[in-house]
This record gives structure tokens, C-alpha cells and sequence, in this order.
């Protein structure tokens, strides 16, 4: 499918093991039938990791992969090497139960996905999907984030669009001639409701989404997955959600700390 011109991309970033919503977005994919789609990281770091990548795997070369820090993290928890120290203990705990859940040729998979890609479409030319940022995969940036700030971690790209995640936000920003979408979150949204957010890139442009889903059911499946924060994820990420604003405040207050 990628050896053809890209018209329609669907960018389904930090699924973060979250199955139902996944599945409900693929359900919907099948009626907007996109050339690609891109799973832009942090795939795994979630309550159903094995089935989720499972699930992407199995859609074969419809679906290009990039590495997120979560993937990175469960990496190094499955080959017993020392995780962030900045890590909490609850991190900690979850990433390498996340590890334990895959398999070796999973692992060898993740260990594998680049950080970033740069694809060609018509109509827009050349476009770089990474996680967070083009140099880091794990840098913050907001909807609030001063414009210098901006200028430093954009500096040197040469494609005029480029589409990010990490955050969990959707939202757009501008650097000069280079467009800026972060593509939201498929398993774990920061938004002013419930749902697996994405982003679709078509002939009629760049395009915000929203799927909607069975989040109680969902949310009991996920009471049931073993996870480590399962009752949390369920309640806070699934059933009810931090807002943009909310998450926003408190991200561009990390990075002022990290900064000190």
C-alpha cells in the first residue's frame, strides 16, 4: 500500500495499551479507507499491550510505527536495565508489568520502530510524524508554550508540516512557515470530553477527530486486565478525562520546574 502516492493518512497516536478505543477507531477507518496509517508511539504503556500491538500487527504494511518514550521505557524493563531515575515508583511498577506482558519477538519489534518518519503527500509535499518533538521523544511542548521556545525546538526541520503527540492534546501552532499538529490521544485524551482523539490528513486538509466509543465497557474490561492502576485509568482516563486546560496548566508548569 505505501509503495503508491499517499493521499489520506490517519495519525492514531499514544494508544497507550488502551484496546477498545483502538478498535473503535480501526471500525471507523474502514469507512474512511486512508492510504496509511501512522501509529505515532506510546503504544504499549497501558492496561491491554499484548493484544494492542497485536491488533496493529496484524494490519501489516497499512500501518507505519513510530517509537514513543512509553515504548522505549517497556524496552528497557524487559531487558532488566535501570529505568529513568526521574521515574515515579507507581511508573516504575506499571512500565515493567507492561514488560512482562509481551513476548520477545514484541519486544524485538519495539526496539526496532524509528523515532521518527517523513512521508510524502499529495498535496502537501513532505510531512515528519515523530512522537514529541523532531529531536527528543519526550520533549513538552503546549498549546500555551512561549513561541521562542517553539523556535528552538523546530529549528533546522525542513518539512512545512509536521505532526507530533506526547501530550495528549490536540492542538495546532505555527513556526514561522512549519504547521505543527499534535494528533491527541487514541487511548488516553486530555479533552474537554471522553472519546479516542486523532487526527486524519486528507484532500480537504488536516483534520481533527473524535471517535466515540463504549467507555463502560471498555472501562470494565480494563478493571479486569490486571494492570497495575487499572481502577484509575478506567475512572480518569476512560469514563471521565483531564481537560486540555487542565492538562496544559500542569505541563507547561513541569517544564518551568525542569528548566529551574
Amino acid at each position: 500500500m505505501t509503495a503508491g502516492v499517499i493521499r489520506k493518512i490517519a495519525a492514531i497516536y499514544d494508544i497507550h495499551g488502551n484496546l477498545p478505543a483502538l478498535d473503535a477507531v480501526l471500525d471507523q477507518l474502514m469507512k474512511e479507507r486512508p492510504d496509511l496509517i501512522v501509529a505515532g508511539g506510546d503504544i504499549v504503556s497501558g492496561p491491554m499491550p499484548r493484544e494492542v500491538l497485536e491488533r496493529l500487527s496484524s494490519l501489516g504494511d497499512r500501518v507505519r510505527f513510530i517509537r514513543g518514550n512509553g515504548d522505549r521505557e517497556v524496552v528497557m524493563a524487559f531487558d532488566g536495565k535501570p529505568l529513568p531515575k526521574t521515574m515515579s515508583e507507581n511508573g516504575r511498577r506499571v512500565t515493567e508489568w507492561v514488560a512482562g506482558q509481551l513476548t520477545r519477538s514484541q519486544r524485538d519489534f519495539l526496539a526496532q520502530i524509528p523515532e521518527r518518519v517523513t512521508l510524502g503527500v499529495e498535496g502537501f509535499g513532505d510531512i515528519l510524524f515523530c512522537h514529541a518533538t523532531p529531536n527528543s521523544d519526550e520533549e513538552i511542548f503546549t498549546p500555551m508554550s512561549p513561541l521562542e521556545r517553539l523556535y528552538g525546538i523546530f529549528a533546522g526541520v525542513g518539512e512545512r508540516f509536521v505532526v507530533t503527540g506526547h501530550t495528549h492534546i490536540q492542538f495546532e501552532r505555527q513556526v514561522d512557515k512549519i504547521r505543527i499538529f499534535n494528533a491527541g490521544s487514541v487511548g488516553m485524551p486530555y479533552a474537554d470530553q471522553p472519546g479516542a482523539y486523532w487526527l486524519f490528513i486528507g484532500s480537504r486538509g488536516f483534520k481533527f477527530r473524535r471517535t466515540t466509543y463504549d467507555l463502560n465497557a471498555a472501562a470494565k474490561d480494563i478493571k479486569t486486565s490486571g494492570y497495575p492502576q487499572a481502577q484509575e485509568f478506567a475512572e480518569q482516563n476512560v469514563l471521565t478525562v483531564p481537560t486540555a486546560a487542565e492538562a496544559t496548566e500542569f505541563l507547561e508548569r513541569l517544564v518551568q520546574e525542569k528548566s529551574r
